[in-house]
């Protein structure tokens, strides 16, 4: 699905969006054109680019443009034929169109007659070429790789001790206990300002006192005696007296506060760097490690490390100890190829391992990367299915990032030996472990052929949290902000039920959505609310929404065990004080995750009912469009958003699979060529499965013929339209009479 939101653009800024991205794919498969004139899947790729840039220009009517998308395509065709071999001077002039397309676009309005003369060029050099074409070009040597950075020079080694400093022996335990205490002094320090915002209030209480005194004066008649005269002078004095007092305490109250404050912070500061050790000090010696591992092996290799004087957590250092170790002999072994393998892949003999830290949004990023050869899809689908972890038929259609998942499992190794080094499917298990411990978070992406990316996201300390307070019935309750996703509000609208449990579109997918007070089992929630507030934690399959009756905002607390006699407290981590000295609960997120699951494999689901029951009640009629061109796409988007129905879009026939059978909507409308899966396999689909066989299918398309649009209708579509009904009210009109008014 395209999550873009393109609403504001006119027609022609469309194209130059829709041209821009083409142009990018353009450009990447003729440059692999020339090194392959006939390999299939890049001619194929080029060829439906410039078909789309056709159909695009033709619905803005941009004649020039429409003739050279269109010479693009008739080369591209006849070279997938066979019945063409690109040379050189084919690709220049194709590259040069493309260079062309984007003048075209940036110059409407402009010179017609210089535009057409260039289209003219262009078209007499594309079909004419000024050399002949050659023969098949054989298997060019790779490039001579370049140099290798040198290594960096060694750090000169610190002073064991600075002039003027001593240096002291201090349990670890000590430093923990002191930066807790540190901690709850600056919780402390927090609680002085509500104190202070209520003697305002007082103040600002005082203050209306004495405008009733003075009113109650004016209004006593001139006989009302001297007595209540002197009663009220006397309270009114008195009452002044407090209030003089009081500012005067005020001031000092305040002063007081932010003296406090900038103690506590200060505590806090230096306890907590006393606890703090520059990266490079925990992972200096991995560079020998590297190097000697890469040496047995025979792969020279070596080891970068970046932002080594980054402030960590003595505990999360060392606790990092063990999985960086895994990590860095992975990419040794796994990912950096050997020497002769390199020089043939144009990379460099020696290997380059990166590890890098860096503080990001109040988190620790840890990064470790390789430049080898990455992570092979179609061997890690293989070892999933060879370990009887997914089935052959359902490994097919798993994404690279959910296959990626399958490394983190226990005992999970590609390798089919045990070394000393790796195979027994211990190493990204444990990293796995370690960073869950302290409340992170660890993903992968790799490219083949260019290296693997693991990176590391973790708390700045262990002591102390950022969170997000909720409220869940009248109480409020901590999540992690590291093991956040998202926040959002949804609007009833936006939920459906799926399988009879409530979803709502989240990014490409649907997320199941839970409510808090079911999980914690703290009764049901506000019926009456108009947006939904939502978590979105979790990822890939076991991504989930959890809603809350209302955000209370992002609060830093100190976190504060629970009593070990409590043993382990279902969906709970840890306790902690809020700034006005009340307790918070700290939810565990991964137990939250398991208990939402639980809830959703049995069935229970029941506190939502009603919310999905409403939206139902309100919900518009909902079309879904599959065309592979967004300019398109966005002109079908606006027709239908403006009359009233509830649009989604699929960038292609399979996308449109995918969507389709999740969404729950009323019409799909599709275009006939598209790439991966075309609109009359589609069709197709629908019509053979027995839950969306009545679901109404309409098809727009340039192509016009008769046997066309009988191919079309013989698939099962109830409608076909050419791509020139843009232009009028017919496709509103087909619309309405397959599926009603919106």
């Amino acid at each position: 699905m395209s999550g873009d939101d393109f609403s504001g653009f006119s027609m022609l800024e469309l194209f130059r969006a829709e041209l821009a991205a083409q142009s990018q794919a353009l450009t990447a498969g003729l440059l692999a054109l020339e090194r392959d004139p006939a390999a299939p899947a890049h001619l194929e790729a080029c060829m439906r680019a410039a078909h789309s840039l056709k159909g695009a220009a033709r619905i803005i009517e941009l004649a020039p443009a429409v003739r050279v998308a269109h010479e693009m395509e008739e080369c591209l065709v006849a070279a997938q034929r066979g019945a063409r071999l690109l040379t050189r001077a084919d690709i220049d002039t194709l590259l040069s169109g493309v260079d062309l397309l984007a003048a075209i676009a940036s110059e409407e309005g402009g010179d017609a007659d210089a535009a057409y003369r260039r289209v003219d060029a262009f078209v007499e050099a594309l079909r004419h070429p000024a050399e002949p074409p050659s023969a098949p070009p054989g298997r060019r040597e790779a490039l001579a790789p370049a140099a290798s950075d040198p290594l960096p020079a060694e750090r000169p080694a610190a002073a064991a001790e600075a002039p003027g400093e001593r240096m002291v022996r201090v349990t670890a335990d000590s430093l923990n206990r002191l930066l807790g205490l540190a901690g709850e002094s600056l919780m402390a320090a927090r609680r002085l300002r509500p104190f202070n915002d209520g003697l305002l209030r007082l103040h600002r209480v005082q203050g209306e006192l004495t405008r009733h005194l003075d009113a109650l004066r004016a209004a006593l008649p001139s006989d009302a005696g001297e007595r209540a005269s002197q009663a009220l002078s006397a309270l009114q004095l008195r009452l002044e007296e407090g209030r003089a007092i009081l500012a005067e305490r005020l001031d000092e109250l305040d002063i007081v506060d932010r003296r406090a404050g900038d103690l506590a912070n200060r505590l806090y500061d230096e306890t907590l760097a006393s606890r703090m050790r520059p990266f490079e000090d925990g992972v200096r010696h991995f560079s020998r490690t590297v190097r000697d591992l890469g040496r047995a092996l025979g792969k020279p290799v070596r080891l970068d490390i970046v932002g080594g004087s980054t402030s960590i957590d003595r505990d999360i250092l060392e606790q990092l100890d063990a999985a960086l170790g895994h990590l860095l002999r992975n990419a040794v072994d796994h990912g950096i190829e050997p020497p002769e393998e390199r020089r043939a892949a144009g990379k460099p003999e020696e290997g380059e391992i990166r590890i890098e830290a860096r503080h990001s949004a109040g988190l620790l990023q840890i990064i470790v990367a390789d430049d080898g050869r990455g992570i092979d899809p179609a061997a890690l689908r293989e070892a999933t299915v060879a370990r009887g972890l997914v089935a052959a038929e359902n490994a097919e259609s798993l994404s690279e990032a959910e296959l990626l998942e399958f490394l983190f499992l226990p005992g999970f190794s590609m390798k089919t030996a045990v070394t000393d080094i790796s195979g027994r499917g211990v190493g990204l298990d444990a990293v796995q472990a370690m960073v869950r411990q302290v409340r992170g978070q660890v993903g992968v992406v790799s490219q083949p052929g260019l290296g693997t990316r693991f990176q590391l996201q973790l708390p700045l300390t262990l002591s102390v949290i950022r969170a997000l307070l909720v409220e869940i019935a009248g109480e409020p309750y901590a999540i992690p902000l590291a093991a956040i996703t998202r926040t959002l509000r949804l609007a009833r609208e936006e939920i459906a039920l799926l399988e009879g449990r409530p979803h709502f579109r989240f990014e490409d997918r649907q997320v199941g959505l839970v409510a808090a007070h079911e999980i914690l089992g703290r009764g049901q929630p506000a019926a009456d609310a108009g947006e939904l507030a939502a978590v979105v934690v979790g990822s890939g399959a076991g991504t989930y929404a959890l809603m809350v009756d209302r955000f209370l905002g992002a609060r830093e607390l100190v976190v504060r065990p629970l009593d070990p006699r409590l043993s382990k407290v279902e969906d709970v981590s840890a306790a902690a004080l809020l700034e006005d000295g009340s307790p918070t609960l700290i939810l565990d997120v991964e137990d939250l995750i398991r208990s939402m699951e639980k809830l959703v494999g049995t069935g229970k689901l029941r506190a939502l009912e009603s919310v999905v029951a409403q939206a139902s009640r309100r919900r518009r009629k909902r079309v879904l469009v599959v065309d592979d061109s967004f300019t398109v796409r966005e002109l079908e988007r606006k027709l239908l958003d403006h009359r009233g129905f509830e649009v989604e879009v699929a960038v292609d026939g399979m996308d449109g699979w995918n969507a389709v059978r999740t969404g729950g909507f009323d019409l799909v409308v599709t275009d006939i060529d598209m790439p991966r899966m075309d609109g009359i396999e589609l069709v197709s689909l629908i019509r053979r499965d027995a839950d969306l066989r009545t679901l109404p299918v309409m098809i727009v398309s340039y192509k016009d013929r008769e046997e066309d649009r009988r191919r079309g209708l013989d698939a099962g579509a109830d409608y076909y339209l050419t791509k020139s009904s843009f232009h009028d009210e017919t496709l509103l009109h087909a619309v309405e009479d397959l599926i009603g008014e919106p």
